[in-house]
Parts: structure tokens; C-alpha cells; sequence
């Protein structure tokens, strides 16, 4: 193992709080909302998920980097984080199915990431003052400067980030002779999902961000489905919109993280900003319907406003998390549609909750 002589660093929270540390290669800047991932592994597939676009991840593990990356194990086209901060950052790796290093990964992508930072300490912050804005930089010389920057990145309350994650032009997954069609709303969709649909026999035509119900409806899908994605779900009118159509004619609909939050909206429901969010691979679910418990994989910093939803008359809460007790999973009590606020197509994460897939397949053939 070479020695590393890494240049200094530093995180500044919009709060005015600074964390030092050290640049793992790459120099330079960058900003976003800063929030953790209390996840062991699947730092590959965290980096790729369009759900964290523009935010700063701090992961929790102390190592980070040490089974090296494999080009099969991402969730989209390229890393999604607006910056890394870690504890221990692993140059070398040890894993036979690993295509190269972490190190070479971010750097491909251009990507900053900090690394010797007292992440028990920052994640303890974040937990009691909330997630906020921060940014990452070794101009260590700069505060002031940075201050200033910093102050005029928007808040991601209110902020619209589907546009910047989603497809600009539809395609296809699976076999095109599948008995099922899914048309899917590409709000930040990951690819796992896709594969879990596909390999249930189902062949899916995933739409851009802005297209609506007549642009899915057009090609005569058996079933609908709303992704998952970043940011506020308030902004998504034209996503909502779609919701309200395909809910008004009783079409089968899955949606899954940001797509259950536009669901809640598209019937009145509320959502909002967390104080700091769930996110990780090991998060307790206990679904009533059951009366069985599951351990998730979350990403998400909004919720839907449980006291309405269980006012709604035609609303069931189907899951509850059971470390605070928010909405996990909704159901329309008249309608074919469901949701839940967690990730069953993990990726990283357990496989508990893969039996929502197989459900939206059964809702889709009792309807055709």
C-alpha cells in the first residue's frame, strides 16, 4: 500500500459548523444538501441512485471503498451524489468480481469526495440540527468565499430535481413479447426496478419526466407504474396530474418513494420535508395488512402527512415505519393503486419487500 499525502479539506454547514478532513483525489468545490446512509455496504449503488441527486452523502460505515466497484452494480447511467464524505477511504480492494477501484470510479466521474472525517460527530449533528445545506471544498483558505456561495444554493424544500435525473427520450426493458405492457413514469427510476419488473414478464416503456397520461396511454399499456426520484414531490404537477387520470379510470398504478408521494398529493394528501430523512438498508416496516414486520431499503427526505391520509376516506395506510411511525405504504380503498414510501427492488438492501412486484403483477392480470 503507497502512502497518501492528501490534500486538506473541509465541510461547512449552512449553519455555519465546519468539519475538516481530506480530499481522497480530486480538488475543488461542490454543494448540496449534506445527509447519511446508515447502510454496511452498497456504497456503489448509493452513488447511482438518481434519488440523491444534489446531496452531499455522508456514509456511516467506516470504510468505505475496500471491495472496490463492478460495472454491473449501478442504479443509472452515472454517480448521482454531489460529493462524498467518509471516515476511512480504501485505495486498495480485495473482491474477484471487482472491475477497479472506488478511487478510479470518482474520478471517471468527476466527483469530489472528502474522506478522515469524524462522521460519527457530523451524522450526531445532522441528526439533532437537521439536514441542511453544506458544502465541500479544499480551498480550507476560503471560508468567507464559501459562506457567500453557499448561501445562494436553494434549499431543497420546494426544489424541482425530476427534470435533472430523468430519460430525454422513452425506451424499452424486457421482452417485447411479454404478456404484460407497464408504462413507466421516469421520475428518477433506478434500474433494479426495471429488472424486477421484467423478469415477472412484463415489458416496460419508460416515459420522460413531463409526459402525460395521453403520452402513456397511447401505447396501451396494461398497467402504470410512478418511480422513485429526488427532491420535493410538491413541484411535480405534471407527474400528479398524470396520477389523477390514471387513478380516476381505475388503471392498475405502483408507486414507489417519490411516485407514492405524488399519489398522496394526487388525492389531496400533503406531503413534507423530514427533519432528516430516512435512509439505509436496514429501516423496520410493519405492514398492517399482515401484521408483519420487514427490514427496507430508504432514501427519501419527504413524507406524506400520515394524520390526513388516515382522514381520507379513501386512503388505507398499509405500512408504518416503525422507528417514528410515518407512512410507509398507502392503498385506495375503490381503486386499483398502491404505494409505499421504501425501496423493495433494494439494490442495496434485503429482499423482504420484493412481494410488491408480484402484487402489482396480480393487480394488472385481475384487471385485463
Amino acid at each position: 500500500m503507497k502512502y497518501q499525502k492528501l490534500k486538506k479539506a473541509l465541510i461547512l454547514l449552512e449553519d455555519g459548523t465546519i468539519f475538516h478532513g481530506k480530499a481522497v483525489g480530486k480538488e475543488g468545490t461542490a454543494f448540496g444538501e449534506v445527509c447519511f446512509n446508515t447502510g454496511m455496504t452498497g456504497y456503489q449503488e448509493i452513488f447511482t441512485d438518481p434519488s440523491y441527486y444534489g446531496q452531499l452523502m455522508v456514509t456511516t460505515n467506516a470504510h468505505i471503498g475496500n471491495y472496490g466497484v463492478n460495472d454491473e452494480e449501478v442504479e443509472s447511467d452515472s454517480i448521482k451524489i454531489s460529493g462524498l464524505i467518509c471516515r476511512n477511504f480504501s485505495y486498495d480492494f480485495s473482491r474477484v468480481k471487482a472491475d477497479g477501484s472506488l478511487e478510479d470510479f470518482l474520478n471517471k466521474h468527476n466527483l469530489l469526495a472528502i474522506s478522515d472525517v469524524d462522521t460519527r460527530a457530523l451524522v450526531t449533528y445532522i441528526r439533532e440540527n437537521g439536514a441542511m445545506n453544506a458544502v465541500i471544498s479544499t480551498e480550507v483558505d476560503n471560508v468567507e468565499g464559501l459562506k457567500e456561495q453557499l448561501a445562494k444554493v436553494p434549499s431543497m424544500n420546494g426544489l424541482e430535481l425530476a427534470s435533472k435525473v430523468s430519460t430525454k427520450e422513452a425506451y424499452y426493458v424486457g421482452d417485447e413479447n411479454a404478456p404484460i405492457k407497464i408504462a413507466a413514469l421516469d421520475i428518477g427510476i433506478k434500474k433494479n426496478i426495471l429488472r424486477n419488473l421484467a423478469t415477472r414478464g412484463a415489458y416496460i416503456k419508460v416515459f420522460p419526466f413531463d409526459s402525460t397520461f395521453k403520452d402513456m396511454s397511447d401505447w396501451n399499456p396494461d398497467g402504470y407504474f410512478l418511480s422513485n426520484g429526488p427532491g420535493d414531490p410538491e413541484p411535480l404537477k405534471g407527474a400528479i396530474e398524470v396520477a389523477k387520470q390514471i387513478i380516476d379510470k381505475n388503471l392498475p398504478l405502483f408507486g414507489i418513494c417519490l411516485g407514492h408521494q405524488v399519489i398522496a398529493l394526487a388525492n389531496g394528501i400533503s406531503t413534507y420535508k423530514m427533519h432528516h430523512g430516512h435512509r439505509g438498508i436496514n429501516h423496520p416496516i410493519m405492514n398492517l395488512e399482515t401484521g408483519k414486520g420487514e427490514i427496507t431499503s430508504q432514501n427519501h427526505g419527504f413524507a406524506v402527512n400520515r394524520e390526513e391520509a388516515e382522514a381520507h376516506p379513501d386512503l388505507e395506510i398499509t405500512h408504518v415505519h416503525l422507528n417514528d411511525n410515518t407512512v410507509a405504504g398507502l392503498k385506495m380503498k375503490s381503486k386499483n393503486v398502491f404505494s409505499v414510501q421504501y425501496h423493495p427492488e433494494a439494490s442495496p438492501g434485503p429482499n423482504d419487500s420484493t412481494y410488491l412486484f408480484d402484487q402489482f403483477i396480480e393487480n394488472i392480470k385481475s384487471n385485463k
